[in-house]
């Protein structure tokens, strides 16, 4: 075990300077710029906003069907080996120009009444499908942001066990040297050292990594630091629970997204049923036939109104029906499996931050005794009134109340988030209140 301790040693007093002086260099950025950066970037949020301009031409496309007809433009021009008998000129010719123009209207065909709120419900669901991506993006950038913050303070809680080790070690040894102690209390002071020294190592390579993923984040192929925000004490919510429930069943992206979908598979299984009815459609064609460009020999005009009652088609309505009623039932299960668990969701989220308030003021509490407690046991111990094992609890208490602090006041942060990605709104429009 002492070639390893040993290796471990010098491994953590190698990289602990030059990870100080890479922090020193990587550049530094805001809560708020890095929430700018990171919607432009996330691949899921540029895939929902896309959603959005789908749905918005399929809106439109449902309300032109009712105003303007299908048109369709074609020429062709075609060379023949020899002479033939051309029917568009009555003429014998070795060529063949034909121009023709087409246009048809439907006018009644029962998904086209259908396709109308099929789409705006596709609209809607897209809308609240943005919204939920947005803050569930904004959710991500706030956790690795904060475990960004969360991971320079423990490193700082890290450099301060190191440095307060060291300071201990150093009188250890002069109470060694004067013989108000023994040996093994500098041996075990030394052994203290070098755990400050390999969780320091740790703590660096943690910070390394969360700053890297936040770089990834915000665009950007390094790591990068995060600003820390005002130290203020948490806030009670601005909403109760009940009113959270309710507010999120109403407007919350999840749950307007869901009832979207159904009101959207609802319209397509109406429309599907509509292919029982009969159809009417007005068409009409304009050719002009020649051997030239462009053909003006012979102009032919037709207009055609066509009633079509599909009989029998080899089941696919039947199909058609049967898969929208399914995708319709889905639809509706996933609409009311979300909305039975809402007040289970809310709770959960609100209580988190609830709970994590109230531990932000035990732990600071915790901290302000375990400060005083390793302040009386190092003066005892330098005094002589108390043992070398004593000391090393009391510098442990301390080092973990001061992570209790570090952790509670971040994951305060993240259960915000975490409620307002089921609301779908601020409920602080200033961050740093917490």
């Amino acid at each position: 075990m002492r070639p390893l301790g040993a290796a471990v040693l010098g491994f953590s007093l190698l990289i602990s300077p030059a990870k100080g002086r890479a922090q020193e260099s990587i550049p530094t950025i805001t809560l708020a710029e890095a929430l700018k950066r990171a919607i432009r970037l996330d691949p899921d949020y540029v895939r929902a906003v896309g959603q959005i301009d789908n749905a918005e031409w399929g809106r439109r496309a449902a309300r032109l069907a009712f105003i303007i007809p299908a048109l369709t433009a074609q020429l062709d021009a075609t060379k023949y080996s020899a002479e033939f008998f051309n029917l568009g000129t009555s003429q014998p010719q070795s060529s063949a120009v034909t121009a023709t123009l087409a246009g048809s209207y439907e006018i009644f065909r029962y998904a086209k009444f259908t396709d109308l709120s099929a789409t705006q419900a596709d609209l809607e669901s897209a809308q609240a499908s943005e919204l939920q991506q947005r803050f569930q993006t904004a959710f991500l950038v706030e956790s690795s942001y904060y475990r960004v913050l969360a991971t320079q303070a423990l490193h700082r809680v890290a450099q301060d066990r190191l440095r307060r080790a060291e300071e201990q070690l150093a009188v250890g040894r002069a109470r060694v040297v004067s013989g108000a102690a023994v040996q093994s209390d500098s041996l075990q002071l030394k052994v203290e050292v070098t755990r400050g020294q390999i969780d320091l190592a740790r703590a660096a390579t943690i910070l390394q990594v969360t700053q890297l993923e936040l770089g990834r984040r915000v665009g950007e192929r390094g790591p990068v630091a995060a600003a820390a925000p005002d130290t203020v004490p948490p806030v009670e919510l601005p909403i109760s629970l009940p009113d959270a429930v309710t507010e999120a069943l109403q407007l919350g992206p999840q749950y307007r997204a869901a009832r979207a979908n159904e009101r959207r598979a609802g319209a397509l299984l109406s429309g599907a049923k509509g292919d029982y009815l009969p159809t009417l459609e007005f068409s009409g064609t304009n050719q002009t036939f020649d051997s030239k460009f462009f053909p003006s020999a012979r102009n032919i005009s037709a207009v055609t109104l066509t009633v079509r009652l599909p009989l029998w088609d080899l089941g696919q309505r039947e199909i058609a029906v049967t898969q929208a009623r399914v995708d319709r039932d889905v639809s509706r299960a996933i609409r009311e499996d979300l909305e039975r668990g809402a007040l289970r969701d809310v709770t959960e989220a609100y209580e988190a931050y609830h709970t994590a308030r109230a531990t932000i003021d035990l732990s600071r509490t915790a901290l302000g005794a375990a400060s005083e407690n390793f302040r009386v046991q190092d003066a005892r111990y330098r005094s002589g009134a108390t043992t070398i094992v004593e000391l090393l609890d009391a510098q442990i208490t301390l080092t973990q109340a001061e992570a209790d602090v570090v952790q509670a006041d971040y994951t305060t942060r993240q259960a915000l988030a975490g409620l307002e990605v089921i609301l779908g709104r601020r409920l602080f429009p200033n961050k740093d209140v917490l």
